[in-house]
């Protein structure tokens, strides 16, 4: 006599992923690794200290706000060491050691924790840190650049300068392009020997980290494509298209920063629409700002349009003729 099928009766989800959160956080932060060594090695052993403080900011307020949520701690997830990590590459790399550790601490217990923690945060953690770190560090925040070594073998100095877009808004192509060392200007640009936050240095390992994470499927490439397109419509009359493409920290908020799961579009239309937004705000503050950079706010305006986004490109159901739909 056969014996029936047992009937298992269990709360969802009952669709299983292969990637967890955190097999998904920890492969953003080893492909992230590459760029974070080598602006160690542009910039020297003060940028080591930056990663390291905004790290131990971003867990150390991850583990306290566990603690006192009465939680589970959520630091193996890896969520917490991404938003330290992310938030250092878009710092100068010559700050005092203090002031990463509190923009961290913000961007985990203000920008995440009291959202709701993972997953509920309405402006990406990591940019929301970096805002406040400006209003609060201007100086710090717009003086603590260091020259890069001028090529692979040279010696490194620690002297304070401005960067190529600061210098494009003043002064003009010309005199950014002489700030850019390297065998010629687009290598400079390229490989990252030029003035800049850590996330700037190399746009080569940038694009590599991504490649890896598309490859994967953790991320896509209609955001990072939708933001190019928008700084080359809002940049492409300005003389200087390339450098706003290469310079600053573009390539890191376009893979990075924008394709973040909880802050972005869950629509590949509505991505697009998102992309595009952020690329274009780019390039409107960058030429008609105050500011020489402007992927940041770009960014974090357009999370305040995900919502929208998401209403506006819902898929809709088909329906036959004359069927309820």
């Amino acid at each position: 006599m056969s014996q029936s099928p047992e009937l298992v009766l269990a709360p969802g989800p009952h669709l299983h992923a292969p990637d967890t959160t955190a097999r998904i956080m920890w492969w953003v932060n080893g492909s992230l690794a590459p760029a974070a060594l080598w602006g160690v090695f542009v910039f020297g052993a003060g940028a080591l200290v930056t990663i390291a403080s905004s790290i131990a900011g971003a867990a150390g307020a991850e583990w306290l706000a566990c603690r006192a949520l009465k939680r589970r701690a959520s630091l193996a997830d890896g969520s917490a060491t991404c938003t330290g990590l992310l938030l250092a590459l878009t710092l100068p790399p010559a700050m005092p050691w203090w002031m990463p550790l509190l923009g961290g601490a913000f961007a985990i217990l203000v920008a995440k924790m009291m959202f709701g923690g993972l997953g509920f945060n309405l402006f990406n953690p990591a940019l929301a840190g970096r805002a406040f770190m400006m209003a609060t560090f201007p100086l710090a925040m717009t003086g603590a650049w260091l020259a890069p070594r001028a090529h692979f073998a040279a010696r490194l100095d620690a002297v304070t300068t401005a960067t190529p877009l600061a210098v494009l808004k003043e002064h003009g192509l010309a005199a950014a392009m002489k700030l850019v060392a390297g065998p010629d200007y687009w290598s400079g640009l390229m490989l990252g020997f030029r003035p800049g936050s850590l996330g700037e240095v190399s746009a080569v390992l940038i694009a590599l980290g991504a490649t890896v994470l598309v490859a994967r499927g953790i991320i896509g490439l209609a955001i990072p494509l939708g933001v190019f397109a928008g700084v080359v419509a809002t940049t492409m009359w300005s003389g200087a298209p390339g450098l706003h493409l290469l310079g600053g920290g573009l390539w890191l908020g376009a893979f990075y920063m924008a394709t973040d799961y909880v802050t972005s579009p869950s629509t590949r239309g509505g991505q697009w629409v998102f992309g595009f937004v952020i690329g274009a705000l780019t390039g409107i503050i960058r030429m008609f700002g105050g500011y020489p950079e402007g992927i940041c706010y770009a960014i974090l305006i357009a999370n305040a349009l995900v919502p929208a986004l998401n209403l506006w490109f819902r898929p809709r159901r088909l329906a036959l003729a004359g069927s309820p739909s």
